[in-house]
């Protein structure tokens, strides 16, 4: 089968690789329809995460169609239309079982090979899916492939911030980056009933968008984002901070900005190894800070209603279309945001 394949910084390749078998009884093989490049491919492609073996097949978000399951799948049949989560999940450990899928003790992420060890991901023709029955939902009538696909990852983790945020009627709340999961953090606060919403950012289309989805927007390279929120606060702060960019200066961004006694959201992808701010201030301001992997395996079957309601346009994100073929390019347009490039979405 073709495939996008690591072989190094900034060097994905479309390539012929082994076609997937079912290698335990619990295992299914997809045909991908759809999958997309996703902000956490960039830290791989630029090798901030040390580990991955070249020639590991990228990727983690995909939609496709059952072509083989293993002897012990009893839910799934093939010919059935499925999306994943960006973990397989066996959905019976402790974790799985309090919703905390993220944390799956036998839970492997897509798109990660570390010394012969782990899965293959999705931006493929095909791929395996161990523990199907547990980590694949069918895609019910009326829900879009391309909704399914950001069910898999950037909904769900844009709902999973929004929801830490504790949203609150006549709240104010800050989104800090505007990318694909700052929208969706937009779209999911704006559905917990958020009123007041300021999304920052630098890169015009994306605040148009934002404010689309139903934000006030700030452009901190010609304002200060921070008087911006003590204005609209009485000089307060922001009530919760949701925080997706995952680097350092965005989360000492989010530090200034929240209140005291405010709440703290992130779910960026962080490699540092402190926090953008000391024990002491967090104590001198009261904060809380919530942090971690959204379980998205979990939030996916909470939200399929909301998708379903037909309400939110979701698909508005996605902004370029290729084929599988010219993946490459795509990594290269995704990661220099070039023609106003928000979200990949590749066919096999």
């Amino acid at each position: 089968m073709k495939a996008l394949t690591f072989h190094g910084k900034a060097a994905v390749i479309y390539e012929t690789v082994p076609d997937p078998v079912i290698e335990e009884p619990g295992d299914a093989i997809v045909k991908v329809d759809v999958c997309a490049i996703c902000g956490s491919d960039m830290h791989p492609y630029h090798e901030r995460e040390k580990g991955l073996d070249h020639g590991t097949v990228m990727g983690h978000e995909f939609v496709g169609e059952i072509v083989e399951v293993g002897s012990e799948v009893r839910h799934l049949t093939k010919g059935r239309e499925v999306f994943s989560p960006f973990t397989t999940n066996c959905g019976d450990c402790f974790y799985c079982r309090k919703g905390l899928t993220a944390r799956c003790v036998h839970g492997r992420l897509f798109g990660w090979i570390e010394k012969n060890n782990g899965l293959h991901g999705g931006q493929a023709e095909f791929v395996r899916v161990p523990m199907a029955d547990s980590t694949l939902l069918e895609i019910p009538d009326g829900v879009r492939p391309e909704e399914a696909l950001l069910l898999g990852d950037i909904f769900s983790t844009g709902y999973f911030c929004a929801e830490n945020a504790e949203i609150e009627p006549g709240g104010v709340y800050v989104v800090v980056g505007c990318g694909p999961v700052g929208l969706m953090a937009i779209a999911a606060a704006r559905e917990l009933g958020a009123e007041q919403i300021l999304a920052c950012d630098t890169i015009p289309e994306r605040l148009a968008l934002a404010g689309k989805f139903g934000a006030t927007t700030v452009d901190f390279k010609e304002e200060s984002v921070i008087d911006f929120v003590r204005e609209k606060t009485d000089g307060r702060g922001a009530d919760a901070v949701l925080e997706v960019v995952g680097s350092h200066a965005a989360g000492r961004n989010a530090f200034e900005l929240v209140r005291p006694g405010g709440i703290i959201s992130t779910v960026g992808v962080h490699t540092d190894t402190r926090l953008s701010f000391t024990p002491a201030e967090a104590y001198d301001k009261n904060i809380t800070y919530k942090v971690g992997r959204c379980s998205a395996r979990f939030y996916m079957q909470k939200l399929l209603p909301i998708i379903q309601k037909n309400t939110l346009d979701l698909t508005r994100v996605i902004t370029h279309r290729a084929s599988l073929s010219h993946g490459p390019e795509a990594y290269r347009m995704f990661d220099n945001k070039a023609d106003g490039c928000l979200k990949v979405v590749l066919q096999p």
